[in-house]
């Protein structure tokens, strides 16, 4: 009886010590742990969106202050660990479905392409993305009288996307 319970007692020891290999999602950081400010200039725009990289801009430093750790600032300086630099690239809307009986776009969807990067002091790239594109859908407005411009929620949603998962993808080393 000993012999088994001690066995049983060996076996889950064993059982608990090599694990079975799996571990939780995110854990991976990319961001070196010395890192504790990180500059989050104005993203440079290359498109003719009225305001695009300030909403882009203001939505990834809110993302970055709420859910890290990190002392976040707006302008680069030699007190940073780390910059992340950002150009919105592309901002296109185009129609997706239309009315069969008018022809006319009911729904557009809106696309934006960026290019992201966060560097360490030395220039270290921690993290690179030159082709991160977002999009979301909106209705158009089939009455041309009651006529509401929906594009610039849509760009909202999107940015708050683009944000949330930007964030992710730093912090998971995705």
């Amino acid at each position: 009886m000993r012999f088994r319970l001690a066995s049983l007692i060996l076996a889950a020891a064993t059982l608990v010590a090599t694990g079975c290999g799996y571990h939780t999602a995110g854990k991976a950081v990319r961001i070196p742990p010395d890192v504790t400010t990180i500059s989050i200039p104005m993203f440079v725009s290359q498109t003719k969106t009225y305001r695009i990289e300030q909403i882009i801009t203001n939505d990834v430093v809110h993302e970055f202050a709420s859910r890290t750790r990190y002392h976040i600032v707006s302008a680069p300086g030699d007190d940073v660990d780390a910059t992340l630099q950002g150009t919105v690239l592309t901002s296109e809307v185009a129609p997706s479905t239309a009315d069969s009986q008018t022809g006319r776009a009911t729904t557009a969807i809106v696309t934006v392409t960026a290019s992201v990067k966060l560097v360490d002091r030395h220039g270290k790239v921690l993290y690179e993305n030159d082709n991160y594109t977002f999009r979301d859908q909106y209705e158009l407005s089939a009455d041309p009288a009651s006529f509401f411009e929906e594009d610039s929620m849509a760009m909202r949603r999107l940015s708050a996307d683009f944000a949330r998962t930007l964030v992710s993808n730093v912090l998971e080393a995705f």
